[in-house]
């Protein structure tokens, strides 16, 4: 592949991916709330649905018609398809507990993929593309459930989600070792930089060092909601 079509980290298109990202989730919040229709809530978050499945199941008949993919590279068994799956449930019923898992794993996870994405297309490529809704729109999805429904993770999250993390984890490793694939990158690092490059070369070391950075990233995305807990207990105490 040439330079010019090569993906560029942080090159003008990524860094217009992640503004959207970011901005996103507030338009339409802003735009759901100001709306005159009623279900306009609903409207948005079955267009984030449709858009999230339409992208996932375009791809794979993409990369079917088009490089002949074989079915052990097409099974849903990265982080992000759990977290898109998490998401999407989220969106069609509302329920708080897949917002909360969708929310560790897509925010910790997706978010990861989108700033450090292990991806060789530039745009307009249509891998670049999808690449983006895919892991932009989970985000996107994530963050607007979350002003729209005023979610908040509590300790206790963390616990169901690493229970999740760990059923995911034991299932994907399973078929990594069944079809060779690398599925969550359990076998070894990806090819692009990202964290797990800090992390050991040898298989049963580098298992448990993502277990504890998710664990971490985990205590991080909860940081925020616990520090607003502290003060706002400070406030009232001082009342």
């Amino acid at each position: 592949m040439d330079a010019a079509h090569a993906f560029r980290p942080f090159g003008l298109a990524h860094l217009i991916v992640i503004a959207l990202t970011i901005s996103l989730p507030f338009v339409f919040a802003a735009f759901a709330r100001k709306s005159r229709w009623p279900r306009s809530e609903r409207i948005i978050a079955r267009l984030l649905a449709g858009l999230l499945l339409f992208n996932y199941v375009g791809y794979e008949i993409y990369l079917a018609v088009t490089a002949g993919l074989a079915w052990q590279r097409a099974l849903p068994f990265q982080l992000c398809d759990w977290a898109m799956i998490a998401i999407l449930v989220a969106l069609l019923t509302g329920r708080e507990r897949w917002l909360e898992v969708a929310y560790f794993w897509g925010i910790g996870g997706t978010l990861q993929a989108i700033l450090t994405p292990d991806l060789k297309y530039a745009f307009p490529d249509i891998r670049f593309l999808t690449f983006f809704i895919a892991h932009s729109g989970i985000v996107v999805a994530i963050a607007f459930m979350m002003i729209m429904k005023k979610f908040r993770p509590h300790w206790i999250s963390i616990v169901r989600t690493f229970i999740w993390s760990e059923l995911y984890f034991v299932l994907a490793i399973t078929v990594d070792l069944l079809t060779g694939e690398n599925y969550g990158y359990l076998l070894h690092k990806p090819a692009a930089a990202s964290l797990l490059d800090a992390l050991s070369d040898q298989r049963v070391v580098y298992i448990l060092q993502m277990h504890l950075l998710a664990l971490a990233f985990y205590f991080v995305l909860y940081l925020p909601f616990a520090l607003y807990d502290l003060i706002s207990s400070a406030r009232n105490k001082l009342i």
